[in-house]
């Protein structure tokens, strides 16, 4: 056996095994980030449990969905703007997020915001959470922390 023929298929050996673990390594990541999101997105926690502020957003009538997630992801009302875009397809109130302006809570879940943005003003309750008719549609969108 010729040893030039013996050190090329330890080699060979060596970078297939190294080229196998790394993509054992990468699907098992991939694998758990996947998994990770998924469990996301049913186990819908707010972003603080107790103490939340609250923030006054306002939603335009040409906004999409992506658009308001990121609003609510800049305002900290939400951890991750995909999430809550994927939360919104699988909801109940799927395309029912209506424009105007709303007093959100960090220590509310992304269905109770989208319950919220998705009742028309008629329906609410007094409880001065929802849409303020005072107010245009489209307005600009402001914070008030009031609660911390």
């Amino acid at each position: 056996m010729n040893v030039k023929y013996l050190i090329v298929t330890v080699v060979e050996t060596i970078v297939k095994v190294v080229i196998i673990a790394a993509v054992i390594v990468f699907v098992m990541r991939g694998a758990a980030k996947a998994y990770d999101f998924g469990y996301r997105v049913f186990a819908d926690t707010p972003v603080s449990v107790s103490g939340g502020r609250t923030i006054t957003v306002g939603v335009a009538e040409d906004a999409s969905i992506k658009d308001v997630a990121e609003m609510l992801a800049e305002k900290g009302l939400i951890e991750d703007a995909n999430l809550f875009v994927v939360q919104e397809l699988l909801s109940a109130y799927h395309g029912d997020i209506l424009p105007g302006i709303y007093d959100l809570s960090t220590d509310m879940t992304a269905q109770q915001m989208l319950e919220i943005m998705s009742t028309p003003v008629e329906e609410k309750s007094g409880s001065g959470v929802g849409a303020d008719s005072s107010q245009k549609p489209g307005a600009e969108d402001s914070n008030s922390e009031t609660a911390q």
